[in-house]
């Protein structure tokens, strides 16, 4: 599942601008979208479901199940995604954002691998959050409270789900683009992604 906001200017990825223009930024959302929403394309799963946060766009690829989100805070939202879903399909559910465009299929699949062994997995974030969770059995009380957008997130959460009593698999640390800074380490990660290509045409344009 991704948790993804339609990428319009002006109301997604506001932490880039400046130096980023609002469009800028969203097309740079929306080239992150589209790589991790290809990525969940290429791995074997029962269901691929986008809770989205807006309209879909044309690129949405084929195959993905659209909820739309629902909740107040991220916490909130965070919790129904995996509801709705567990509730679509009664099977484990890994849960992934678009801050992440360097991820890929066997990333993925491994995540998704280790939840026949493990109740969780989780994926750490540089910036202290995390940018991949995966429940054997989604419970709301696992994530409703937990403080998102903040240092200890990664931390509380990791710390709410070994409260709960589950075993975690635990996922290599990620950067996720929240900085400016951050989209040219990420795009070094993954050359020949839409991210690493759109942040190209921008950089060649200034």
């Amino acid at each position: 599942m991704v948790l993804a906001k339609e990428p319009v200017p002006g109301e997604v990825k506001t932490g880039l601008i400046p130096p980023f223009t609002a469009r800028e930024a969203a097309a740079l959302a929306a080239a992150a979208l589209e790589d991790t929403l290809r990525a969940v394309a290429r791995v074997p799963v029962a269901r691929r479901v986008l809770a989205l946060d807006g309209a879909p766009g044309p690129w949405l690829p084929h195959g993905f199940t659209v909820l739309p989100q629902r909740g107040d805070g991220p916490d909130e939202r965070l919790a129904a995604a995996f509801d709705d879903a567990h509730r679509l399909l009664p099977v484990p559910v890994v849960l992934i954002g678009t801050d992440t465009p360097q991820v890929t299929p066997d990333m993925l699949a491994y995540a998704l691998s280790m939840l026949s062994a493990y109740d969780a997995v989780f994926g750490p974030a540089a910036d202290g959050g995390f940018w991949l969770l995966g429940l054997r059995v989604p419970d709301p009380g696992l994530l409703l409270g937990v403080p998102m957008s903040e240092p200890t997130t990664g931390e509380v959460q990791l710390r709410r789900l070994g409260e709960a009593g589950l075993s975690v698999a635990l996922m290599p640390r990620l950067t996720d683009v929240d900085t400016a800074a951050d989209t040219f380490v990420v795009a070094a990660q993954a050359p020949r992604s839409f991210f690493a290509a759109a942040l190209a045409r921008m950089s060649a344009l200034r």
